[in-house]
């Protein structure tokens, strides 16, 4: 199923609304193309002009600069994975059945995984595994974070706590935990794909995602059930 979702994005991180021109939407869409194509570290506005026939002029008039594009980038990420995550689980009213789904989403299992319009959601979650660190691993990160910028992913990270105290009430550390796999999702399927000796997926080598879940599976039901 194909639908289209708009989520309200920091302020902070763009200079005029790219949800509101069509121009803007191309800078979105296309720069997940390129940071997807050639790293965050090879990306730059003048490619990005390049690629969708306009100027550097223009992009820097809805970004001011590539990291807050990025952060933009991740931030409609975060909220889209709470949005399907708590659509998925209104039907669900066991806890740990909750838990289960919320893994199989996170590491792209989820076999209802829905596409969405104008943006790749396949090459969206490889930036999120390569590149996501960069948007607050950073020196100035706690003057980003006055701004509010990293909402989406606490909100997230609230949400799926919420879950782990369902599922286990004396849980001491559910947003610990949460930020915990959310982060493991990534590292492990990144180190799958590139540097397997930092892993124990040795006999299913194309199986990333199925790899990272099993993994998943195993510390989070061990600590929660």
């Amino acid at each position: 199923m194909e639908f289209q979702v708009k989520f309200k994005v920091n302020e902070t991180l763009y200079l005029k609304n790219p949800e509101n021109s069509e121009i803007g939407k191309s800078i979105v869409k296309n720069s997940i193309e390129l940071i997807y194509e050639t790293g965050f570290e090879s990306f730059t506005f003048r490619k990005l002009a390049q690629k969708i026939n306009s100027t550097e002029a223009t992009v820097y008039r809805y970004f001011p600069s590539k990291h807050k594009l990025l952060t933009y980038i991740l931030n409609w990420y975060w909220s889209y994975i709470e949005f399907i995550s708590k659509l998925r689980l209104q039907e669900i009213k066991e806890p740990q059945q909750k838990m289960e789904k919320i893994l199989e989403i996170i590491t792209h299992n989820d076999k209802t995984h829905d596409t969405i319009e104008d943006y790749d959601l396949t090459k969206l979650h490889h930036i999120v595994i390569a590149e996501s660190s960069k948007s607050y691993l950073v020196k100035e990160v706690d003057e980003i974070n006055q701004e509010m910028v990293f909402s989406p992913l606490k909100s997230l990270c609230n949400f799926v706590g919420e879950v782990i105290n369902q599922a286990r009430p004396d849980f001491p550390y559910p947003k610990s935990f949460a930020s915990t796999l959310l982060e493991t999702a990534h590292d492990q399927q990144f180190f799958s794909e590139h540097l397997p000796k930092l892993t124990d997926n040795h006999t299913t080598r194309t199986e990333h995602k199925k790899y990272v879940l099993e993994y998943l599976r195993f510390i989070t039901f061990n600590l929660i059930k």
